[in-house]
């Protein structure tokens, strides 16, 4: 049947060398599944006191971001204030020039996360084009 894939977060190879500022392995989401209508892509911590979701803003982009626990836990950090989420915890960024972090506090904590600018078609950024130009889709 053609229409539709299923990925397993485990299925999807984690790429070594990102060039982002975290511990924590990346697992292009997106280009695996050849998303196109909004960005998608899931960080891995293998030990706690991993930086899972590296401190940045979305203000360049404008976009909103919701990121979701799907295995372990992670303290999230909003300026000064941090809060745990475990597993099954969303965790919505409505406003992109809210600072934010997450540190893994499980080992194998995993975040999925999904964003993009609210009334605009979604573009990948170059930093994600870049770095999955050479990888095979799901």
């Amino acid at each position: 049947m053609h229409g539709y894939r299923m990925a397993n977060l485990d299925a999807i190879p984690p790429v070594g060398d990102h060039g982002l500022p975290i511990d924590a392995a990346w697992l292009p989401v997106r280009h695996h599944l050849g998303i196109d209508a909004f960005g998608i892509n899931a960080y891995a911590a293998s030990h706690p006191g991993q930086v899972v979701i590296e401190e940045h803003d979305e203000a360049d982009l404008g976009h909103q971001e919701l990121y979701f626990v799907a295995r372990g836990r992670a303290e999230f950090t909003v300026g000064e204030a941090s809060r745990e989420a475990p597993g099954g915890t969303f965790v919505l960024y409505e406003d992109p020039a809210l600072r934010r972090k997450a540190v893994s506090l499980d080992p194998g904590t995993t975040i999925v996360a999904v964003g993009a600018e609210p009334g605009r078609a979604f573009s990948p950024s170059e930093w994600e084009t870049r770095r999955t130009a050479s990888l095979p889709t799901g």
